[in-house]
């Protein structure tokens, strides 16, 4: 085994299928969180208090999170990724994946490394790994 194999057996593997669910639960929410901003901004523009029954004081934590991720997504990925984290994982509808590398005109390989350098990205930059 060569020095360059013993250091990277040195660090613990990662979990490729739990790093792509976590993110995804993430991204989903992010939409979510958007929304509430932009809610929570007309409210405050209008002189209007809390509209809607608040059931958990998260206001300050969910605006946190969705400005991490906008900067997650606006300076972690080149172009290309991301466009099919946009129009995977952010979409109103559900996109399937040769639906997006067809549209961005990539082969399925090319897309799925994309696509798994984005996620992995995108979870370095939120600091889930």
């Amino acid at each position: 085994m060569s020095a360059g194999q013993e250091q990277l057996s040195l660090f613990p593997s990662i979990d490729e299928r739990a790093v792509r669910q976590a993110v995804a639960k993430e991204l989903k929410a992010y939409k979510a969180l958007c929304v509430a901003a932009q809610n929570r901004k007309e409210q405050q523009e209008r002189g209007i208090g809390q509209l809607f029954p608040r059931l958990q004081p998260t206001e300050t934590i969910n605006e946190l999170k969705a400005r991490q991720i906008e900067r997650a997504l606006q300076f972690s990925l080149d172009e290309i990724e991301r466009r099919i984290i946009e129009e995977k994982y952010l979409s109103t509808s559900r996109v399937k994946d040769i639906n997006v590398y067809l549209d961005l005109g990539l082969t399925k390989d090319q897309y799925y490394m994309k696509k798994k350098v984005a996620i992995f990205q995108i979870a370095t930059a939120l600091g889930m790994i």
